[in-house]
């Protein structure tokens, strides 16, 4: 074999092995804090870390913003009258995933009153928002003029929240106890091998009502992303659209007990292949209340009877990853921790940002601090600061 012929090989073996360990990240070099600075008096409500490039993307309720690593301010997206809920960045096409709803609750009333909106106070639409982050490079950006953002309508919640259900003798509003949607991530199919084919998960806030029995699952709709493009549309606020699917791919049921505004945050956890789940805690008195969850991607989904239905429900469920803290009353497993329900994203190995959401007393300006923790799994201490 020819010096030549060696040099080749060698080349090609060495070009593999990057490809494989492409872009390894080195935590050590990591920030271990990251401040958003003041953004206005809207609290933030997820977080995307982007550690290839440097940046971070923060959702403050109706603006998203875009920083690099030291803070600095590097673009914003504003104009939104919705709630911009839970983030994830698409690891493919580098875009941005995000859940946003205009409904006309407490929620809803709360920020069009801020926005002075109050023309769409009767108006009742959810949509997965997608932002072309390449296109963010100035502050102030116009959601609806400025070609970064396209929506796609989440048909399936909006359904769910304008219906009428009787449980437990009595009619209630509100499907499952539908408040709209929240936490979303991307992630392959649930208790399938990974593969190349991604999927948006997105889930139900949901109303912490204790005076009924079928609002204690979480709800998840799982879109297949590649089927999603077809129906993206700019969205004019003043006249929305309907451009989405006529139903989800899955409709997932999580047996948590009732949770105060249902998954705040969903974040797709590559090393373990689980999805971690922040909530903020519930008020029934005969469930733990956990305030964090962690579903098994591993297992594959199973049809089930649901309870707390008047009628028989049945379902695709999924399983809660059987570690933690444990009710047997309940038959659940969790954690409780202090952060996450403004913002969870994780990195790999067992590595996670975490948003430290904080109110000026004087100015009222809102902020985060994204803090690098590690998931230790332990019922004192899930996470841990990196030193």
């Amino acid at each position: 074999m020819t010096r030549l012929r060696i040099s080749v090989i060698v080349m090609l073996a060495m070009t593999l092995f990057r490809c494989a360990v492409a872009n390894p990240i080195d935590y050590d070099s990591l920030p271990r804090n990251i401040k958003s600075g003041a953004q206005g008096n809207n609290h933030v409500q997820g977080i995307a870390v982007d550690t290839e490039r440097g940046f971070v993307y923060y959702s403050f309720t109706s603006t998203l913003v875009k920083t690099d690593f030291n803070g600095n301010m590097l673009g914003s997206v504003t104009g939104m009258v919705g709630h911009l809920g839970c983030i994830s960045l698409n690891p493919d096409d580098g875009r941005l995933y995000a859940s946003l709803e205009y409904k006309n609750d407490e929620i809803g009333a709360g920020i069009l009153k801020k926005a002075n909106m109050a023309q769409m106070k009767n108006t009742t639409s959810f949509y997965i928002a997608i932002f072309d982050v390449e296109r963010i490079n100035k502050v102030g950006m116009d959601a609806e003029k400025d070609g970064v953002m396209t929506t796609v309508y989440v048909k399936d919640a909006v359904d769910d929240y304008n219906a009428s259900v009787r449980n437990n003798g009595r009619m209630h509003e509100h499907r499952f106890g539908c408040s709209g949607i929240d936490g979303l991530t991307i992630a392959p199919a649930i208790g399938k091998a990974p593969s190349s084919k991604k999927f948006v998960y997105v889930a139900y806030g949901i109303y912490g009502d204790t005076t009924r029995t079928d609002n204690d699952h979480q709800v998840i709709l799982s879109y297949d992303m590649a089927k999603l493009k077809r129906y993206e549309k700019t969205l004019s606020q003043s006249n929305p659209h309907k451009s989405g699917p006529e139903k989800p791919d899955h409709k997932y049921f999580v047996y948590t007990g009732n949770t105060s505004w249902g998954i705040q945050n969903l974040a797709y956890d590559k090393s373990s292949g689980n999805m971690f789940a922040a909530v903020y805690r519930g008020a029934k008195s005969q469930f733990p209340n956990y305030t964090y969850f962690v579903i098994d991607g591993n297992s594959k989904p199973a049809r089930r009877h649901l309870s707390g239905f008047d009628d028989k429900f049945k379902a695709e469920t999924l399983a809660l990853v059987r570690d933690g803290l444990y009710d047997e009353a309940s038959n659940t497993w969790g954690w409780n921790f202090a952060y996450g329900s403004t913002g969870l994203c994780p990195i790999g190995d067992g590595y996670f940002y975490i948003s430290h959401n904080h109110r000026d007393k004087t100015t009222g300006q809102e902020s985060s601090t994204v803090k690098l923790y590690r998931w230790t799994a332990d019922v004192d201490a899930p996470f841990v600061l990196v030193d």
